[in-house]
């Protein structure tokens, strides 16, 4: 029998999704094989403690694996916290891990395929990352391709030897030290895909310091060339408010459904492909979505609020100096 990587999924209060989660990995071709550890955040405050009760009773009656371990928090760790951690712990005692968030839905392939990567590349320290999700949809390109760019921080994974490269930054100055105009131009496709905003957040982001961790050592991620996950929780406020959070004002160009395939693993030369790159340069921009007639007009409106906001901060500043 092979050895098969484990399976860490980070879970709060939507009991809903992470039900929908389950459900999908249990079809998977590889589930009877595979260890699973659920993180289960704690809640913040009364309502929140309910909900995370909720998920948890959901946890602790999950079976159709080889083994399940449910971690349960004491208090909130919020969401960097728990995420390292399961992450440092599950890589104690495994050489590799998979790694999903509570909204996730797969395709039955998709355990076979993260293991297949895991395998293939094991010993090839240029690839860093493997993804469960792609932007693009290029079936014609072959089953997968290379990108320096890392997606899927909601189904990935990766091996012990490549995480030690990690590193929690704790300020946008400590994160970006060292980095050139070119090499910021590149991370963020010259400016389209405005990631590095996140590195203004406090805590920031566990998943933006993974990606400039995989660029300042040039590494790869693998990507299926159709995505073999689909996210349940873009349109509940997870990942994004505002405009992007309403199918009214347009829709998400890679929020398709998943392949049902077997995915090829080899075969491709581990580079990235500067004609993908470029696809990838429209696919990021607005993060993927694509404003209808009115989400336009609102989005114009947007902004110039939000700019009318900054002017009349900017002012109130200069008053009080």
């Amino acid at each position: 029998m092979r050895t098969t990587a484990p399976v860490a999924i980070f879970v709060y209060n939507r009991a809903d999704h992470t039900a929908r989660t389950i459900k999908h990995l249990q079809r998977n071709l590889l589930a009877q094989e595979t260890d699973v550890y659920f993180f289960s955040d704690g809640g913040r405050d009364e309502a929140s403690w309910r909900a995370v009760n909720k998920v948890r009773k959901l946890l602790h009656k999950v079976t159709g694996f080889r083994s399940v371990s449910v971690i349960e928090r004491p208090c909130n760790y919020y969401l960097e916290r728990n995420v390292i951690e399961g992450i440092n712990q599950v890589l104690k005692t495994h050489d590799r891990i998979i790694v999903m968030e509570d909204d996730i839905v797969s395709s039955p392939y998709y355990l076979t395929y993260m293991n297949d990567a895991l395998d293939y590349y094991r010993n090839d320290k240029r690839v860093m990352h493997v993804a469960g999700f792609t932007n693009l949809d290029i079936p014609e390109k072959g089953d997968t391709y290379f990108s320096p760019h890392v997606t899927s921080s909601g189904a990935w994974a990766t091996w012990r030897d490549r995480w030690e490269k990690f590193v929690h930054y704790g300020s946008r100055e400590e994160a970006l030290a060292g980095l050139t105009d070119t090499d910021i131009a590149r991370i963020t496709y010259d400016g389209r895909f405005d990631c590095l905003k996140m590195l203004d957040r406090h805590p920031v982001p566990w998943d933006i310091c993974w990606n400039i961790a995989v660029y300042r050592h040039g590494g790869l991620a693998l990507h299926p060339t159709h995505t073999l996950v689909r996210n349940i929780g873009l349109s509940s406020g997870a990942h994004f408010t505002g405009l992007q959070n309403s199918r009214l004002f347009g829709w998400y160009e890679f929020d398709r459904p998943y392949s049902n395939h077997h995915v090829k693993i080899g075969g491709i030369p581990v580079a990235e492909d500067a004609e993908i790159e470029r696809m990838y340069g429209y696919a990021l921009t607005d993060h993927g979505m694509r404003y209808n007639a009115l989400g336009r007009v609102a989005r114009k409106f947007y902004k110039y609020l939000k700019e009318s906001d900054e002017e009349y901060e900017e002012d109130e500043e200069k008053v009080e100096k």
